[in-house]
């Protein structure tokens, strides 16, 4: 992907670097950590991703071979860059003991079956959805924010052994689920490729 960096990111990032060091991290780790950072302004994410960097390589190769991306929200789809998302919160409706951002992830997994790249960072209970429902996905990205099943999605997530980016904390939302996809989808696919 060739994609042109303004420089105002370029000096975003090059405070982040200076205020952390990220150079510790693997590759694919540290452009998630760094990007997710850069979208919060929050530097205490570096200690609060969980994420395993052979899981990040496997979902990086599938992202860019044209694994489908599903979002819980428009809000997070509307994050990703330069990339198709599927998202069924439209189609969705909420019943008894059924959350409509629920209903919409079944609806999803329905649509793209598995190898899916699911980015959750709204709904607890799109996530708490998604762990039911045998998805064999390449990545989740779970980082729904609040105060109510936050915490707990996330930590089911981490304990279900599924490939995924999470976070310990109550903190989340959309643009950091968003951002730690586009870091992926940035992020080259050859090392020759490297900028920063």
């Amino acid at each position: 992907m060739n994609r042109v960096v303004h420089p105002i990111e370029v000096e975003s990032y090059r405070r982040l670097r200076a205020r952390l060091d990220t150079s510790h991290f693997p590759p694919l780790t540290r452009a998630v950590v760094e990007r997710v950072i850069h979208s919060a302004a929050d530097l205490e994410y570096a200690t609060d991703l969980v994420m395993d960097e052979g899981d990040l390589e496997k979902a990086h190769a599938a992202l860019h071979s044209g694994a489908p991306v599903v979002t819980d929200v428009e809000m997070v789809a509307a994050g990703i860059t330069r990339r198709e998302t599927v998202c069924r919160l439209r189609d969705a409706k909420s019943g008894p003991g059924l959350t409509r951002s629920a209903h919409a992830i079944r609806l999803a997994h329905e649509q793209v079956g598995p190898g899916a790249i699911w980015v959750i960072g709204n709904a607890p209970t799109a996530l708490e959805e998604l762990l039911t429902l045998g998805a064999a996905p390449a990545l989740v990205i779970g980082l729904p924010v609040g105060f109510v099943g936050a915490v707990e999605s996330k930590a089911a997530l981490r304990e279900s052994g599924l490939p995924a980016v999470s976070n310990v904390s109550e903190k989340g939302g959309s643009a950091v689920a968003s951002a730690a996809l586009n870091a992926l989808l940035y992020h080259p696919t050859h090392p020759s490729e490297e900028t920063s």
